[in-house]
């Protein structure tokens, strides 16, 4: 009896229990929570954390396709800023529990992604890491669970389409039939969507289908799946809709796309997991109060007369919350990854077009930060055009669009016509040509001003081989659009402007260009230099000599 006794004084109390927040009943905690007079105090900072994981958790178990629009707004009452970590966690969990409300989780995830992009974010990187860790250890029930729920997010753009394609060639690279099977899965989820706005890239990975039902070397189930593929593809893909109608909740316009490659460092911020006090735990909780007012404003109306305060304060309450909240968004990008993903981002939509009406439809809607114009000029006119064997107007035609459309792109595309002409020595004869043939196209459309041309000096001394053939290329593109008349026509009216290009400043100059166009073929252009020539008088010839 005395040991029992003992045993009994050493047990921890109620009171030890309530300090360290262990099992507590929701009753208990509300009257804890009312008794504590400090609210910045740690131990209050730690129940409402408690409280705070155990809401979460329970609104993502409780969640489904009906209650889903009742959820959310329970969901945007909890602090998703400080919770972002346990909404990320917990979500995922609830996920992989359940895999058939993948796409549920999916629309609630793109909800609290068009109000906290940062949420969205975190979790994308998350799900990422998940995959490429199933893949190491091929841990095929959560590489299958980590696939849906991205490609579910892909159908939400809160993943980018090319996360989708970048997901696929891993999975295709080195097929065997657990990797071959996933990717039949994936693109069965969110094909539709990336046939829509990839449609070149998804043809590819069909054909990498196609190869691998072709070679026989994965098992028959498996070569089963991918002849179902097809068959759904066909079918374009019907009973696969990328979002369901009652799971489509954001408008396009607030829809916030993120794109993280495979091939990034993601951080997956652990630390936001695990409790850790808040010096500035009161103005975070305030602020976050007037962000639940601004997006739960239905809720709030009505309300604020009766909690006393003035409507001038919670306006200045929800506008430092915006500020702050605006603040926090801002990332300051020292290694250039946004840039190399964005030039990424217009290659893959260049190249995955099937004509420029597609193309420049497609690239309208990436959105570019003021200054960023340059990257899709550069993009479309030497990492896409110079590339190319053979030169398709296409890229021309693009181009067009775009010179058309704002000033600001012209202004750029004069700015490369300058820098490749400076740099023509570097290239290769095929680059030079699909150079010279890009401006020809564009500047006999008239999306380029002719007097860019007359940053060309056509000397002896101010050319080089490379910089002679980029002009011969150049001007029988000119001919051959325009027709040999026509570009007479034109140039004539602009020799003040080109004398950089027709000079007259001394008889060796004047020869050297007329040589030079009547060996390509376009004497006729210098039919007003041969006239100046002839005319000089024979002394003023002998006095400027050779220049």
């Amino acid at each position: 009896m005395a040991m029992s006794r003992t045993l009994k004084e050493e047990r921890p109390s109620n009171a030890d229990k309530r300090l360290a927040g262990v099992y507590l009943p929701p009753a208990k905690v509300a009257r804890i929570m009312e008794d504590l007079q400090d609210k910045s105090s740690i131990q209050y900072q730690r129940l409402t954390w408690d409280a705070l994981r155990k809401s979460i958790n329970g609104l993502l178990n409780k969640v489904n396709a009906t209650n889903i629009k009742n959820i959310i707004p329970e969901l945007f009452a909890e602090n998703l800023i400080r919770g972002r970590g346990l909404f990320c966690r917990s979500i995922m969990r609830s996920q992989m529990a359940s895999p058939g409300f993948t796409n549920v989780f999916a629309a609630l995830a793109a909800v609290v992604n068009s109000k906290f992009p940062v949420v969205g974010k975190l979790l994308l990187g998350r799900m990422l890491l998940q995959l490429k860790r199933a893949c190491k250890r091929n841990d095929k029930p959560q590489l299958i669970a980590a696939l849906k729920f991205i490609a579910h997010l892909v159908n939400q753009q809160v993943a980018h389409e090319i996360i989708g394609l970048e997901v696929l060639t891993l999975l295709l690279e080195n097929p065997t039939d657990d990797t071959v099977e996933v990717a039949v899965g994936f693109v069965s989820e969110c094909g539709a969507i990336l046939q829509d706005f990839y449609p070149r890239a998804f043809h590819g990975i069909f054909e990498c289908f196609r190869g691998i039902l072709h070679e026989g070397e994965v098992d028959k189930r498996v070569q089963f799946l991918i002849e179902g593929l097809f068959a759904i593809r066909k079918e374009k893909f019907k009973g696969y809709p990328a979002v369901r109608p009652e799971l489509d909740l954001v408008e396009s316009e607030d829809q916030l796309t993120h794109e993280i490659s495979l091939q990034e460092e993601i951080d997956p911020e652990i630390a936001l997991d695990i409790f850790k006090a808040d010096p500035n735990f009161l103005e975070n909780e305030k602020r976050y109060e007037g962000l639940e007012k601004r997006i739960l404003a239905e809720r709030y109306e009505g309300k604020d007369k009766s909690d006393g305060g003035s409507d001038d304060d919670d306006e200045d309450g929800i506008e430092e919350a915006e500020e702050e909240n605006e603040q926090q968004m801002q990332i300051i990008d020292a290694t250039e990854t946004n840039l190399v993903n964005l030039r990424r981002t217009i290659y893959l939509t260049i190249m995955s077009s099937g004509n420029f009406e597609e193309a420049g439809h497609k690239l309208l809607k990436i959105r570019l930060e003021p200054g960023q114009e340059m990257e899709l000029c550069v993009m479309l006119l030497l990492e896409c055009c110079s590339q190319q064997k053979i030169y398709r107007e296409f890229y021309a035609e693009v181009g067009e669009r775009f010179c058309k459309i704002n000033k600001v792109y012209q202004e750029n595309f004069e700015k490369c016509f300058v820098q490749q002409y400076s740099m023509v020595h570097r290239f290769e004869t095929n680059k030079i040509l699909n150079v010279a043939m890009f401006f020809a196209d564009i500047l006999c459309r008239d999306a380029l001003p002719w007097h860019v041309l007359s940053y060309i000096r056509l000397t002896e001394e101010d050319t080089t081989s490379s910089s002679r053939i980029f002009i011969k290329f150049l001007f029988e593109g000119l001919a051959d659009r325009l027709g040999v008349q026509v570009l007479n026509d034109r140039l004539k009216t602009m020799q003040d402007s080109l004398e950089s290009i027709f000079p007259r400043d001394c008889p060796t100059n004047t020869t050297f260009s007329i040589n030079f166009f009547t060996e390509i073929g376009l004497g006729c252009v210098t039919e007003n230099l041969r006239e100046h020539l002839k005319n000089m008088p024979e002394k003023k010839r002998r006095k400027l000599g050779r220049c």
